[in-house]
């Protein structure tokens, strides 16, 4: 061990101070890390630095054996040479972009007469290929809209024009239906067909105003030698455009040759969108799935999934727009962070495709395995916790009370992290005198977990009091009277900067703000407010309207608690009848308050 931290060390010391990328390799010779630097001594020096570090860092850096690195000349070319060492090595401890699709083209393909079509396989033959696309719907929509636009062939004939002037080929079907002008017998002329075929170049890149402008310039001139149904044949092929630009505008069209990134982080997994703009049409759109292997930030996944959306897509966009501002080391491009108008419009889009995207993820997998998730979130919270057992069964306590007055508490029970609402109670603060809620949580408490042991049913596996210090050390004086001490975990939440105490521990623990187990928890704490506060106001309601009952000459604690039981209101009671009443509370009491109510009226 000793000879291999000397080795590193030496390693580490003949770093060069410029940029590059270097590479961490186990004791088995395999790549397990791949990283880019500005500076690469400084770099990898920091990952040996035992208080910058942290876990899963840790679990990385023990695993070192050897490091081996690879200068370029700035730190453009370190990204991209990272993103491609990922992608072929695909390393243990780096992001993990789960994407093993292949994506459509359009080729407009290298040959006399040259066909237009969808392909997954580009072949370096000279052809023309556009894309790639991200959904086969936007390729087939375009294709289907050139089709009826231009009349192009689509058999594999060689038109060449020995062949064509040889009459080796016939007309087939496609002529006789208008999909084909039969170029292969001679009636179509190559220039004229390669005319359509630099319009639907025109359009495939997004430049419809172009095509839309050339055809308005024919239709006028079919119309000017009075050739009325080629002019209308254009003017039709021109509301087509039309059509089918309203479908693919978003914004506005001066946008032009634009890319659009916006992330969305859970705690172990990222959801990353491209959208790839030209002149206020989306040409394409992509969501990935990034999962996070080392804490890596929003910034740093980000990055990452830029530069592989851009290789692949081909894009060479001057301008990229982006939910927050970074150091991105691309030479001449600009970056856009916008707070408002057609360009904060786009990156909304990008970021409402991401959030389908990570529910369609999570639909799918709660749809193949219903508990895998519940199953996860439990060994999480038993992670984040320092727990012994998964937390399968939550109590969380919350006390209410207004000036001190109508003191109560609530109690809420989530199982595998839902609420089992048939085990929610209510409790009304018997032993407490004014606005103490130190010793509210403690006869609450007390008497919760008494009662359970006196039924010999089961504690939770995990209580959560809403509070910090104070309420902690109340409820822990219970347990310990209840010698419960040790034998359940329990910790206190205070709502300034999610806190979380334990017992005997002066420093609390901070989750990560997206992390689930703080998801759940403050769920619970809300849930327990929601409930207590629910419970409160009503008693306080009857308490007042009991209170209002009993001004009433001859009507004291017991008549007053009856008619609220009965009728819920003091409205109803006011509208109900001398029968009625007698029913409930007896005819005197009865006349008393009918008469008290309607005091106009006779007997």
């Amino acid at each position: 061990m000793k000879k291999n931290i000397n080795y590193i060390s030496s390693v580490i010391k003949s770093l060069p101070s410029g940029p590059g990328v270097y590479q961490y390799f186990d004791k088995d010779g395999k790549i397990i890390y791949v990283g880019k630097a500005k500076n690469l001594k400084k770099r990898v020096s920091s990952y040996f630095n035992k208080e910058q570090i942290s876990g899963k860092l840790k679990l990385l850096v023990r695993r070192i054996a050897d490091i081996k690195f690879i200068v370029t000349e700035t730190e453009t070319d370190a990204l991209l040479l990272e993103n491609n060492l990922i992608k072929k090595y695909q390393p243990r401890y780096n992001v993990l972009l789960k994407d093993d699709k292949s994506f459509p083209w359009i080729c407009i393909k290298n040959e006399p007469f040259p066909r237009v079509f969808s392909t997954r396989h580009p072949v370096k033959d000279g052809s023309e290929y556009y894309g790639p696309y991200a959904s086969v719907k936007m390729v087939n929509i375009l294709l289907d809209t050139i089709r009826q636009l231009y009349p192009l062939r689509t058999c594999k004939l060689n038109l060449s024009k020995k062949n064509i002037t040889s009459g080796k080929f016939k007309v087939c079907l496609e002529y006789h239906i208008g999909n084909c002008n039969a170029p292969c017998v001679g009636l179509q002329s190559e220039d004229d067909y390669n005319k359509n075929i630099q319009q639907v170049r025109s359009i495939i890149k997004g430049n419809l105003n172009d095509v839309t402008i050339a055809l308005k310039k024919m239709m006028l001139e079919y119309s000017a030698k009075m050739e009325f149904e080629k002019a209308q044949k254009i003017k039709e092929k021109i509301e087509l455009l039309d059509k089918y630009k309203s479908k693919s505008t978003i914004v506005n069209p001066k946008i032009n040759n634009v890319d659009v990134f916006s992330i969305l982080s859970d705690e172990d997994v990222s959801y990353v969108n491209f959208l790839k703009v030209v002149k206020g049409a989306v040409l394409q759109a992509h969501t990935v799935e990034i999962k996070k292997r080392l804490e890596e930030t929003d910034m740093e996944i980000l990055l990452f999934a830029i530069i592989d959306f851009r290789k692949r897509f081909d894009s060479h966009s001057d301008e990229i727009i982006l939910p927050f501002v970074m150091d991105l080391p691309l030479e001449s491009i600009k970056i856009t962070v916008p707070k408002r108008g057609d360009k904060k419009d786009l990156l909304d889009l990008s970021i409402r495709n991401a959030k389908y995207f990570r529910n369609e993820r999570l639909k799918q997998q709660l749809l193949v395995d219903p508990e895998r998730h519940t199953r996860r979130i439990m060994e999480k919270m038993k992670s984040d916790l320092r727990l012994d057992n998964v937390p399968a069964v939550i109590e969380c306590f919350d006390n209410s009370n207004f000036q001190g007055t109508y003191p109560v508490a609530a109690m809420v029970q989530f199982v595998n992290g839902k609420p089992n609402k048939k085990a929610y109670r209510h409790y009304d603060i018997k032993t407490v005198e004014g606005p103490d809620d130190f010793a509210s949580m403690e006869e609450v408490i007390f008497r919760r977990y008494s009662r359970l042991l006196k039924e010999n049913k089961p504690i939770p596996d995990l209580i959560i009091v809403d509070g910090g210090k104070g309420q902690l050390n109340a409820a822990l004086k219970s347990l310990h009277k209840l010698k419960l001490t040790g034998k359940v975990p329990i910790l206190g939440i205070a709502k300034k900067l999610e806190a979380l105490y334990y017992p005997g521990d002066p420093v609390p623990l901070y989750l990560d703000k997206k992390s689930e187990t703080l998801k759940v928890i403050q769920y619970l704490r809300d849930e327990a407010h929601r409930f207590g506060i629910t419970h409160h106001r009503g008693k306080r309601q009857k308490e007042t309207l009991k209170s209002e009952l009993t001004t009433i000459k001859g009507i004291g604690d017991g008549t007053a608690k009856k008619l609220l039981s009965s009728f819920k209101s003091v409205i109803k009671i006011k509208e109900a009848d001398r029968i009625t009443l007698e029913k409930q509370i007896g005819k005197s009491k009865a006349q008393i308050v009918y008469q008290y109510y309607h005091p106009k009226k006779t007997n």
